[in-house]
């Protein structure tokens, strides 16, 4: 049951994530739970990494919170201070190539699938951001709350996971494909990214499925065909 508070409360830097959901799990006989949130999904370049955290009961560690709502600087300090403090933790990853191929929605389940692998325990119940269940029956119960990665202390630790492992392989891309600015862009819609795309046309880690493809690179004889490939006319 989701609380009148955890309804009405706007998420806010301020206010830290609680383990009231896990612990309304824990009491159903859930004993194993873990939160899960993904990264990337809006980004035109680079991998879609979901991230899940399963937390101890007693311990927590101090200024955790959604990673949307953290610095780089802050994530960065919090990683693996977060990666330690998890009972178990894992972050699975689906390719610019098989965001293309398979689509986003077939993408996503898929980088979950792969971190609740990577687990190395099978959770009883996961907890997710949204209404959409892309979890599955990688767990046997889901959980869906709008806003977890605000109000929900497992899924807030599973955001930084996720977050600062995507951040750090986009860091590494950029040293070969600089002129992209992915180091401080991570693949995401920006202005210079808007232009490089216009001066120097799709990475070899763009998706090029994406709309932005026609909008954004306006070479002609160049478009995004169906499956991701790139076309020439």
């Amino acid at each position: 049951m989701t609380s009148h508070t955890e309804r009405t409360r706007r998420p806010s830097k301020k206010v830290a994530p609680t383990r009231a959901i896990e612990q309304e799990l824990w009491a159903a006989g859930h004993d194993v739970v873990v939160g899960i949130d993904e990264v990337g999904r809006g980004s035109w370049a680079g991998p879609l990494m979901v991230g899940a955290a399963i937390l101890p009961r007693d311990t927590r560690v101090l200024g955790v919170r959604d990673s949307k709502m953290l610095s780089e600087a802050e994530r960065e300090r919090l990683f693996d201070r977060v990666a330690q403090w998890c009972s178990a933790w894992s972050v699975g990853a689906a390719s610019h190539e098989e965001c293309d191929d398979l689509g986003m929605a077939a993408a996503q389940r898929l980088a979950t699938r792969r971190a609740l692998d990577a687990l190395g325990i099978r959770p009883d119940a996961a907890v997710v951001d949204g209404k959409w269940d892309f979890v599955g029956n990688g767990v046997a119960h889901v959980e869906m709350r709008v806003k977890a990665d605000a109000i929900c202390l497992s899924v807030a630790a599973a955001s930084i996971l996720a977050k600062v492992t995507r951040d750090r392989i986009m860091r590494a891309y950029a040293e070969d494909l600089p002129q992209w600015h992915f180091a401080t862009n991570k693949g995401y819609p920006c202005p210079l990214h808007r232009t490089a795309l216009a001066g120097y046309g799709p990475s070899a880690i763009h998706r090029r499925s994406w709309v932005f493809m026609d909008n954004y690179v306006p070479w002609p004889g160049m478009r995004a065909a169906p499956g991701g490939q790139l076309q020439l006319f």
